[in-house]
């Protein structure tokens, strides 16, 4: 193992242990805002490095889906953060990433189709397709925020909360379901 996966799966190992812990603790504490920070730092590694292995393997469509996720985390953070609720040079720069996102794996999706195996790389068109969508669904909220300019108290918690919680699924689908072959045999057929 070198040592990029190695940064790799401790920061995906804290990402999942501070995560719980901002999910357990009472929301607007200062737990709640250490826990969610340790998350939202150990997100960017773990995801940041699995987009670069990704692109290495290479595994396109892997490497779009740690893209996404680490500008799902930055914008759920900033979300948090920004008390204000009003848009910013950042948020113009995240929208780019997402349509991004959103254009590359709608495009492997096609491409999947139309290859006999059904997959680019490893994965089959339909991820492509889940994971093009929900950037795309991203980036047209990004858009209406940046037109109205201003979040109101309860969106900008609803932004928060539905970025972090996706992100946080994506890390437990892909350590749970993707690692499958490294758990005792009898939990893999879950």
């Amino acid at each position: 193992m070198n040592a990029f996966m190695l940064v790799h799966i401790v920061g995906g190992s804290v990402a999942l242990l501070s995560g719980a812990a901002a999910l357990a603790v009472r929301k607007g504490s200062r737990w709640h805002a250490r826990a969610g920070t340790a998350f939202f730092a150990s997100m960017l590694v773990m995801a940041g490095t699995g987009a670069v292995i990704a692109v290495f393997k290479p595994e396109r469509g892997t490497a779009l889906v740690g893209t996404f996720t680490c500008y799902l985390v930055a914008t759920a953070w900033t979300a948090a953060r920004q008390r204000s609720g009003k848009s910013t040079g950042f948020g113009r720069a995240a929208l780019g990433i997402a349509k991004g996102c959103a254009i590359g794996q709608l495009l492997l999706g096609f491409a999947g189709l139309n290859d006999p195996d059904g997959k680019v790389d490893s994965l089959p068109w339909q991820v492509h397709f889940v994971f093009g969508s929900l950037a795309l669904l991203a980036a047209a909220l990004d858009l209406d925020f940046l037109r109205k300019g201003r979040l109101s108290g309860v969106q900008r918690i609803g932004r928060h909360l539905w970025r972090m919680s996706m992100a946080m699924l994506i890390a437990t689908s892909s350590f749970f379901r993707g690692q499958r072959d490294e758990f005792p045999e009898a939990w893999q057929g879950f």
